[in-house]
């Protein structure tokens, strides 16, 4: 199903500027038994999304209408663009944004991939530094479509991205977490990179359950070295890896102990 500002239609204005220039905003979401789970946080890194855009929010009560209408189990994905507007890169002061929310069935990926890991490409692509961006999930996603035409090996589930000082960033579409030396490390994503809802969640329970971690500067020869590496979106949820650049890790215990409190809690 696809509404577009809350009417069902398959079709946007060829003068979208979420089509022209990518000028938008997204969320990826999971429906499970008709709950849209973890929304608040969704709609909260929406609308700071939006704001770093100067872009319209919808109110959460319409898109909230919307997720509704949609089957009770899918991935949805809001998409907010800035709207129909004239030739140009200039922003109109009124423009209307434009609200899209989607539905897909849900993927049904292996188990071995939670209970067991997954096998990862080194990308050759590197991420370009703009801070301006950094963080947002906006609509200019070539750069994760370029990386992801990479591989096309069934065995490798994902492809990490590094920036062009070398520096561990993210996977093509989840966050990237590794265990060393009793501290959870993430990269710091201050200059590229997005910075997804679960990630936060997965700071939130480690603060919470006092582990010791890190935001910062990730090297590849540290997650190299870590004990356990670790991938996370709203979709996949939480994948260790299992092979990754010629190394092979076993199933370690934080993977599981952070994927067990990801799926216990909602918040």
């Amino acid at each position: 199903m696809t509404l577009i500002d809350g009417i069902p239609a398959d079709v946007v204005s060829a003068n979208d500027r979420g089509l022209l220039y990518g000028d938008g905003v997204f969320r990826t979401l999971k429906r499970v038994g008709g709950v849209t789970l973890c929304w608040a946080r969704q709609y909260r890194k929406l609308a700071a999304d939006c704001a770093a855009l100067r872009l319209g929010c919808p109110a959460a009560a319409d898109l909230e209408a919307d997720l509704a209408r949609l089957p009770r189990d899918c991935v949805a994905k809001i998409i907010v663009t800035r709207g129909r507007a004239e030739r140009g890169y200039a922003v109109v002061p009124d423009a209307s944004p434009t609200r899209i929310v989607t539905s897909s069935p849900l993927p049904t990926y292996p188990q071995s991939h939670a209970a067991l890991g997954v096998k990862v490409h080194l990308c050759g692509l590197r991420l370009a530094s703009q801070p301006r961006l950094a963080g947002i999930k906006h609509l200019n996603r070539l750069e994760n479509v370029l990386a992801r035409m990479e591989w096309d090996d069934p065995a490798v589930a994902e492809g990490i991205l590094l920036d062009t000082e070398g520096g561990v960033i993210e996977g093509t579409m989840s966050n990237v977490f590794c265990y060393r030396a009793g501290v959870l490390h993430t990269p710091d994503l201050s200059g590229c990179g997005v910075a997804g809802v679960q990630r936060e969640r997965i700071l939130d329970f480690a603060a919470q359950s006092g582990m010791a971690m890190k935001v910062g500067t990730l090297p590849l020869d540290a997650l190299m070295e870590a004990e356990e590496v670790m991938l996370c979106n709203s979709v996949i949820g939480l994948w260790p890896v299992r092979e990754f650049n010629g190394r092979i890790w076993e199933m370690g215990g934080v993977a599981a102990q952070l994927r067990q409190l990801m799926e216990e809690r909602d918040d």
